[in-house]
């Protein structure tokens, strides 16, 4: 497989700005070959794809057939099983159209408990009943009913999110799942409403992840969700194979990894950015900081407001990227609070992040972002998401932790009670680290790329090895904390000259009664910071700001601007004005 779309690669990159719709037909191509020859290999995203370029139309029918006998896969089998019927028209069997009408009527799928399992459930039953108006469904409705909920529920999306913030925010993984819905609707939909605003909401996703995108395609920040592979190597997931698909960004003579999402959004939507977005995801010719306010996940119990707010910050440069939420647990299991990124030129299997992080885990958290009864629900969850209950788990949030950042400083405190599970916090030090130096003053340095790196821990620590080569800095202390102040390397004379002027920032720093810094950063900043209390104001955050998209506080616009360049996505009146 990956040998294939190597070599259809290898021919878009031959030509110097391989265009959109070249890099859509390669991933459409690669699905539809990918398994080979034999209709037994072939799976409903392998039927989908010959059925968008009209190829094996009498076996993709007799095979659509065969796995309609068991579908499984609750709203993930919904989105295929919708583009199926979608690029089927004229194309499937009177008996493959029956038994897909079958399936449709008898398999109930499971709506999901998150954000992206709803629209995807939404968007999905949407196209499907559009495409079979007079059908009998698994829920009981006509399909104009199914319509009708589905539109009310996109619309209601819509509107929480601009107004407190998308919840599944800034997703390494799920980004995917967010574009792929809303390009149905914006490519498939027959309704002139939906269709527009689902346009509209598809650029502003687009837009959200554009201005943070490091050189390269690596979606920096701080995630709601991220998981265990991407949150190591930022290359590895569907947000870097979405940066190639919509801005030609990362290796392109290599294969794009995990592309299953972004080939069903090609299979759907000729939507790409407008030049103003592209130049928006492009152009890391000058540093620049991005402020973003988000919501939590759905908090069932313990507190009464459903959604919390979330601030984040990112610090933008052409070799870097430094990003934070506030800490705590705004959402659950695969959160990820704070990072530095750093460029290289190759990604691909490459470590480029440093952060830390204290491995949280207890019903507690469970219980507030979910309903099921805790007798079970630990057991359910490890089923999928196996490293939750983990000690040496690099992902989720931690009540005990809490953050700010201004511009390349991040300082991270924590205060964990005693009998905490997993009291201690860890810090990642990557295998592609190109020094690493333990200072008498208690400063770690470390090069990343072209970016140099100070760590200082305010408790003691020892160093881990860990199987992918990288260093486990471990500190079993309960009340903890770290400095990082990242800069260029070209701002320096050598790695001496910034370890010297690391050394002669004022520092002061304490745990006891509780963790405390007193720091004056490379910028010029003083940063004083007790656990406990912010020094940092979050009234009237803005939805975005930054040179590049601004939405201020209960506004329904979003204004992309970048050099002479303006184009506003006017939700008051659904309209795009350039």
């Amino acid at each position: 497989m990956k040998i294939l779309l190597c070599t259809l690669l290898a021919v878009t990159a031959l030509s110097a700005q391989p265009t959109y719709e070249e890099r859509r037909k390669v991933l459409i191509r690669y699905m539809a070959d990918s398994p080979g020859p034999d209709p037994q290999r072939w799976g409903m995203s392998t039927l989908a794809a010959k059925l968008y370029l009209r190829e094996d139309t009498a076996r993709v029918s007799t095979r659509l057939s065969e796995l309609l006998k068991e579908p499984s896969g609750d709203m993930f089998w919904m989105f295929v099983a919708a583009a199926v019927r979608q690029l089927g028209e004229g194309q499937l069997s009177p008996k493959a159209l029956a038994d897909l009408r079958h399936a449709w009527k008898t398999y109930f799928p499971y709506r999901g408990d998150t954000e992206n399992h709803w629209l995807l459930y939404y968007a999905s039953l949407y196209i499907a009943s559009q495409n079979e108006p007079n059908a009998e469904w698994f829920t009981g409705k006509t399909s104009q009913q199914n319509m009708q909920e589905a539109k009310d529920y996109v619309k209601h999306w819509v509107n929480l999110t601009l107004a407190k913030g998308q919840g599944e925010y800034d997703c390494t993984h799920y980004i995917g799942v967010y574009l792929l819905p809303l390009a149905y609707l914006a490519g498939w939909s027959k309704d002139p409403e939906l269709k527009q605003l689902s346009t509209m909401m598809l650029e502003y996703v687009a837009a959200d992840m554009a201005h943070e995108l490091l050189d390269g395609g690596i979606y920096v920040g701080s995630h709601a969700r991220t998981d265990d592979v991407q949150v190591l190597e930022k290359y590895a997931g569907v947000s870097s194979n979405a940066a190639w698909l919509l801005y030609d960004l990362g290796p392109r003579e290599k294969t794009p990894l995990q592309p299953h999402y972004m080939t069903f959004y090609a299979l759907s939507s000729p939507w790409q950015p407008p030049a103003v977005l592209h130049k928006i995801a492009t152009d890391r010719s000058k540093s620049y900081l991005v402020r973003e306010k988000k919501r939590t996940r759905n908090r069932w119990r313990f507190h009464d407001d459903k959604h919390g707010p979330v601030y984040k910050t990112t610090y933008m440069t052409p070799r870097y990227a430094v990003s934070s939420d506030q800490g705590g647990v705004l959402q659950p299991i695969q959160q990820h609070s704070w990072d530095v990124t750093w460029r290289v030129d190759d990604p691909r299997g490459v470590h480029n992040t440093l952060f830390t992080t204290h491995p949280y885990s207890s019903a507690h958290e469970l219980q507030t972002y979910f309903t099921p009864m805790p007798d079970y629900f630990l057991d359910e969850v490890l089923r999928s998401k196996k490293t939750y209950d983990s000690p040496d788990k690099w992902i989720g949030g931690s009540p005990y932790e809490q953050i700010i950042q201004d511009q390349d400083t991040v300082i991270a405190l924590y205060d964990i009670p005693a009998g905490t599970r997993f009291p201690h916090i860890h810090g990642f030090f990557s295998k592609d680290l190109l020094q690493l130096k333990e200072d008498p003053s208690g400063w770690i340095f470390a090069q990343g790329g072209d970016t140099y790196l100070a760590y200082f821990p305010l408790a003691p620590y020892q160093w881990k090895q860990m199987a992918n080569g990288g260093r486990e800095l471990f500190s079993p202390h309960l009340k903890n904390g770290a400095i990082v102040q990242a800069a260029d390397k070209s701002e320096f004379a050598s790695f001496d000259d910034f370890q010297a002027k690391i050394r002669a920032l004022p520092l002061k720093h304490s745990t006891a009664p509780t963790p405390q810094v007193d720091f004056t950063t490379l910028r010029g900043k003083r940063l004083q910071f007790t656990y406990g209390q912010s020094p940092i104001s979050r009234t009237n955050w803005p939805m975005f700001d930054s040179p590049f998209l601004k939405q201020a506080p209960g506004s329904r616009k979003l204004e992309l601007r970048h050099g002479n360049l303006r184009r506003v996505l006017d939700f008051d009146n659904l309209k795009i004005l350039e």
